[in-house]
């Protein structure tokens, strides 16, 4: 490809003191292999329950849209899920086997799915997702997308990212038979854990979460602090891959003092993960709770002011050059200066897209920029 798909989708959400926004874009993969599920009010008893998911698809987008479409479902009717979490006094352990159940269940079931059973299709996918239940958050993990919750104005908690590399799943590739090169299982698949992905989970002798790869879910839970909890952010390795959850925290919480619109942050996000490098697939989920600040007066106004100077500056580099300027000298000037209150966390590559259009008004026939990294 010569030039990245940045067309996104977009979905919002507004339901029992939760908000939330997705964005998603194919970025410069030939094709789009993430999906996403957001669900708010689940079936029956559940109705103070929501859901939210990444999946991230790898060889194909056959598994993750499957998850995408039957995880939560495939989860909620487990024997445990359903008796548990509808019970006055909930058990968190029954809900955790419940969320365990679920994906093993799925993973096994998707095996009859004729593509799959004939080895047509080789396609794989990672998950995260978070249930919410008015008392606490179940947040389980499969492979490297990642989850971040944000209380107190940092980060109080992260998933783990399942890598082959790693002792634990080193440990349990090489007791499959498997080896782990480049850090890849037997030299190719990035993710020790993920659903999907049969022609790794065909071991002799070993259980599902014996194989080379395992679909068993790392499941987490954190109680609720309706004071403290500012928000949750659910993402692919295409946006942890060039920020860390530090960095995404920061920068989600600038964008937070100036906007109320949640898709917009996550469009901001991806961008920015665009113009830092990233060269993935990019889906991300924002989800607030009653805690999160709402947008400053001040922080507006200094945004406001950070992008007349940015518009000025490229005013000036531009008229300096008679127009002859090109946008990639202009960001090369620009990162070479000090520029005040830039996001943290973001950084000049934050600012391309406000930049850009700015060039773009002063100098409509410029040639468009190939490489946006």
């Amino acid at each position: 490809m010569d030039k990245p798909k940045t067309d996104k989708y977009n979905e919002h959400g507004d339901w029992n003191g939760l908000r939330y926004g997705l964005s998603s874009m194919q970025g410069w993969r030939i094709e789009m292999e993430d999906a996403h599920c957001a669900v708010m009010g689940l079936p029956g008893q559940l109705k103070d329950w929501a859901f939210f998911a990444v999946f991230d698809g790898h060889a194909g987008e056959r598994v993750s849209s499957h998850c995408a479409d039957n995880l939560l479902e495939t989860i909620i009717q487990t024997e445990q899920f359903s008796r548990s979490a509808c019970e006055e006094d909930v058990s968190i352990d029954e809900i955790k086997k419940g969320i365990r159940d679920g994906f093993l269940l799925l993973d096994d079931k998707m095996r009859s799915i004729p593509e799959m059973a004939s080895g047509e299709d080789k396609s794989g996918s990672t998950a995260v997702c978070v249930l919410v239940s008015p008392t606490h958050m179940y947040i389980a993990n499969c492979g490297d997308s990642r989850g971040v919750l944000c209380r107190d104005s940092q980060v109080a908690f992260s998933t783990l990212d399942h890598k082959p590399i790693n002792p634990i799943e080193k440990e349990r590739i090489q007791n499959a038979g498997g080896s782990v090169m480049i850090q890849r299982v037997n030299g190719s698949l990035a993710v020790s854990r993920a659903l999907g992905d049969y022609e790794y989970k065909n071991v002799e002798g070993k259980g599902p979460c014996e194989q080379l790869v395992s679909p068993e879910p790392e499941i987490s839970v954190e109680s609720r602090h309706a004071e403290h909890d500012e928000f949750l952010i659910l993402a692919c390795d295409g946006v942890w891959d060039v920020m860390s959850n530090e960095d995404l925290v920061e920068f989600v919480r600038s964008r937070l003092q100036v906007t109320s619109d949640l898709e917009s942050i996550c469009n901001q996000v991806i961008d920015t993960c665009l113009y830092k490098g990233s060269r993935d697939n990019m889906s991300m989920v924002l989800v607030t709770f009653p805690a999160c600040p709402p947008p400053k007066e001040e922080a507006v106004q200094k945004e406001a002011a950070l992008e007349a100077f940015l518009k000025q500056r490229v005013t000036e580099l531009v008229e300096d050059s008679g127009g002859a300027i090109e946008l990639p000298h202009i960001l090369q000037y620009l990162s070479d200066e000090n520029i005040p209150d830039l996001p943290p966390g973001g950084g000049l590559a934050s600012k391309r897209t406000f930049i850009e259009s700015v060039y773009k008004t002063l100098c409509p026939n410029s040639a468009e920029t190939p490489d946006l990294t």
